[in-house]
């Protein structure tokens, strides 16, 4: 009878975990204990290493038997994928992404590893298991990992992550990155986190993005860049002096077309991004630059 019982309260906390689940386009699963998703867009190993890192989770390991068959399972044994393991930091030193040593009882690929021309600093698993390494800069689908954290639990916002806020105002999520990154690693951030950069449909909406702004003085930004001025969600599409949201819109469509006294002014020419000062007044900005960014999120966006 106590087994019993020991056995069903194990099948609720795991139906618990999953309900109370990381993100909807992940899948729960009991051998890897947290949550899968099998990205099937290749990517080289660094690529798939940051969005799994941007999605809040990370790129997965065969770090033992179970895992390796919820790997396997997820990509339904069709191809190879690439692996968290690496030796990006110490040639041939191979550690998943969680600094964990390959698993001694791995299979390796016939003659693998085998570091040619001294390039593959990155593991890949078959389709049947077997890991072998390769060119880091090659692309192959890979799968990102979330393991199962009881104290994890889904904010207003739809995301574990406690730094997106709700603004009853605009009825949107917003979260302010003191990371500097390039527009288009602004963009695929944002994106990666259930989201978009932040797009201004409103004066009312202006004023949040301010409130956001104020809340995060220059002192709190670490790094040496513009700290008075933040990616958002509009470019010029390529077509120099017009600029639309990332959803196809002009500005005045959009609800809000205020530009900085002077701006847009593509200033030595480049400025083909959007972005905002802390008076929420609009600019244009270097895209090869890296800057602070605000992304917006519906809060029913990722619910399950």
């Amino acid at each position: 009878m106590f087994l019993r019982i020991f056995l069903l309260l194990g099948i609720i906390v795991c139906v618990a975990s999953a309900d109370n689940g990381f993100r909807c386009d992940y899948t729960y699963d009991d051998d890897a204990y947290g949550w899968l998703k099998y990205q099937k867009v290749p990517a080289n190993w660094h690529d798939a290493r940051l969005r799994c890192h941007l999605e809040g989770a990370v790129l997965a390991s065969p770090l033992n038997f179970r895992m390796r068959k919820a790997m396997l399972r997820m990509t339904k044994a069709n191809f190879d994928i690439f692996t968290g393991y690496h030796a990006t930091f110490s040639k041939e030193d191979y550690h998943s992404v969680e600094g964990l040593p390959v698993d001694k009882y791995a299979q390796w690929v016939t003659g693998e590893p085998d570091n040619w021309e001294n390039s593959e600093d990155c593991l890949y698993m078959t389709s049947s298991g077997n890991l072998g390494d390769m060119n880091c800069e090659l692309t192959r689908p890979y799968i990102c990992y979330k393991k199962y954290n009881p104290k994890d639990r889904r904010n207003e916002c739809g995301t574990i992550d406690s730094d997106y806020h709700f603004y009853n105002s605009t009825g949107s999520c917003y979260k302010f990155h003191r990371v500097p990154r390039k527009w288009s690693r602004a963009f695929m951030a944002c994106t990666a986190e259930g989201g978009y950069l932040a797009i201004i449909n409103s004066k009312t909406e202006a004023k949040a993005i301010a409130a956001i702004f104020a809340k995060n003085p220059a002192t709190s930004m670490v790094g040496h860049f513009w700290k008075d001025v933040a990616f958002v969600g509009f470019h010029d599409w390529g077509e120099h002096g017009e600029y639309l949201t990332i959803e196809g819109q002009t500005l005045k469509e959009a609800g809000y077309d205020l530009f900085s006294p002077g701006e847009p002014n593509n200033s030595t020419t480049g400025e083909y991004c959007g972005s905002v000062y802390r008076t929420a007044l609009l600019n244009d900005l270097w895209c090869e630059n890296s800057y602070a960014f605000i992304c917006e999120k519906d809060p029913k966006s990722l619910v399950c």
